[in-house]
């Protein structure tokens, strides 16, 4: 999967991924998804996002997980 949004500098923010080069990690966008907000809040919130970036946020997160284990705490 290409992802043409999501952008990848060592010199910018740590080299975490970004959306569009701008200073906003995917993984902020993701998080404020996991809170709760809305698409409609978090564009409110980061002005300098359009409704594409946090889809391709989602799904990088995706595939940025599918391929490694997570441990897990049983009870």
């Amino acid at each position: 999967m290409k992802f043409t949004r999501i952008t990848v500098n060592p010199d910018q923010m740590g080299g975490v991924p970004c959306i569009r080069g701008l200073r906003i990690p995917v993984a902020t966008v993701v998080g404020m998804i996991a809170d709760g907000m809305s698409e409609r809040e978090i564009l409110k919130a980061l002005p300098d996002l359009e409704h594409g970036d946090i889809h391709e946020a989602l799904q990088y997160a995706s595939e940025a997980v599918r391929e490694r284990e997570i441990p897990l705490i049983t009870s």
